[in-house]
């Protein structure tokens, strides 16, 4: 295991616990070199679950894939992080709660939506803009449209900005 920080090869082990589940092992670690924290999480490897593409291309379901994307979506918003990994667990789970062991990116991405948008709007417009792959900004804006008429009972009765 290389450190995240300095990429050092030697780190110590300073704390483990097992997942509620019992499916996963978590790992709180020091690198020996920097001594920075990171945490890594070992699982038993299994068959794969996949998800199959807009163009029919199967390809293994990547955890740190949709992290990294909803990471993008929520630069410089209120979201946290934990919040963020709680979007993933669920994206993953409802891949593996899958008999098939496979999943549409469809299905997953408007999971990952309906998630953002109760979250953050902003954050769920720049998610949908690139998931949706709008072609022009008519359909941008059919897409906010059809936002700003969706009653949000957080913000009901208040003047949109």
């Amino acid at each position: 295991m290389r450190c995240p920080f300095c990429a050092h090869p030697e780190d110590k082990v300073v704390d483990s616990r097992e997942s509620k589940e019992g499916e996963s092992i978590r790992r709180r670690r020091e690198c020996l070199k920097c001594e920075k924290r990171f945490t890594t999480y070992e699982r038993i490897d299994e068959i794969p679950y996949m998800v199959v593409k807009k163009d029919g291309r199967r390809e293994r379901f990547d955890r740190q894939k949709v992290l990294n994307g909803l990471m993008r979506a929520c630069e410089k918003r209120p979201v946290s992080i934990g919040k963020l990994e709680q979007i993933v667990n669920e994206a993953e789970t409802f891949v593996i709660d899958s008999p098939e062991r496979e999943r549409k990116t469809s299905e997953i991405g408007h999971l990952i939506m309906e998630h953002l948008k109760n979250q953050d709007k902003v954050a769920y417009v720049r998610f949908a803009s690139v998931y949706l792959d709008f072609k022009d900004v008519r359909e941008f804006l059919a897409e906010l449209q059809d936002l700003l008429n969706h009653k949000d009972p957080a913000t009901a009765g208040k003047p949109v900005k």
